[in-house]
C-alpha cells in the first residue's frame, strides 16, 4: 500500500500498466462516472515538447523522454484530484513511482500477453513495439515491468469484458484502497 495517502483528501487516481492495457480508455469512462477530469499524460509530454512521442524517441532517445515524463507527471500530480493515464513506463522511473506512490492512488490495468497484442497491433504510434516483435517485446516487458507494478495500490485484471465492467471492478478497487487507508494510523 503506497505511503502517505492517507494525508491527502482527494489524491489524484493515477492508472499504470503496459501499452494496451486500457489505461486511457478505461480513464475516461472512470472519470466520467466519478466526476473527475481525465488527463492522459502522454498527451501533455506531446504540448511540453512540441512533437509527437515517436519523434520524441527518434530524435532524443527515451532518456529524453523520460525525463520529461517524469516532470509532467510530477506536475500533474501536483494538480490535485483528477484520473490520470501514465505510459507504461512512467511507473518503472523510482522517482515517479515514488511521487505516485506518495501523492495518489495507484490502479494497475493488469492485461494477460494475449489480450496486450490483440489491442496494441489495432493502432501505431508505440515505439517500444518497433524494434522487434511486438510479441517477444511485451513478453519481455511483462517479466520486467509486471513485479513493480504489483506495488499499486489497486490491482484490476482486465482483458475480454466490456469497458464498463472495467471500470466498476476499478472503482469497487478504489473504494476497498480508500477503507484500507482511512483504517492505517497516519504516519
Amino acid at each position: 500500500m503506497a505511503q502517505g495517502i492517507i494525508k491527502i483528501k482527494n489524491p489524484p487516481i493515477v492508472l499504470i500498466g503496459l501499452m494496451g492495457a486500457g489505461k486511457t480508455s478505461v480513464g475516461r469512462r472512470l472519470a466520467e462516472r466519478l466526476e473527475l477530469n481525465f488527463i492522459d499524460a502522454d498527451d501533455e509530454i506531446v504540448k511540453a515538447a512540441g512533437c509527437c512521442i515517436p519523434e520524441i524517441f527518434d530524435v532524443y532517445g527515451e532518456n529524453a523522454f523520460r525525463d520529461v515524463e517524469e516532470r509532467v507527471i510530477e506536475r500533474l500530480i501536483g494538480e490535485g484530484s483528477m484520473v490520470l493515464a501514465t505510459g507504461g513506463g512512467a511507473y518503472m522511473a523510482e522517482r515517479t513511482r515514488n511521487n505516485i506512490d506518495t501523492h495518489a492512488i495507484s490502479v494497475w490495468l493488469r492485461a494477460d500477453l494475449e489480450t496486450l497484442v490483440d489491442r496494441t497491433s489495432r493502432r501505431r504510434g508505440r515505439p517500444l513495439l518497433n524494434v522487434g516483435s511486438p510479441r517477444e517485446i511485451l513478453k519481455t516487458l511483462i517479466k520486467i515491468r509486471y513485479p513493480i507494478y504489483g506495488v499499486a495500490d489497486v490491482i484490476v485484471d482486465t482483458g475480454q469484458e466490456s469497458l464498463e465492467a472495467t471500470v466498476d471492478k476499478v472503482i469497487t478497487g478504489l473504494d476497498n484502497a480508500k477503507d484500507n487507508l482511512e483504517s492505517e494510523p497516519a504516519e
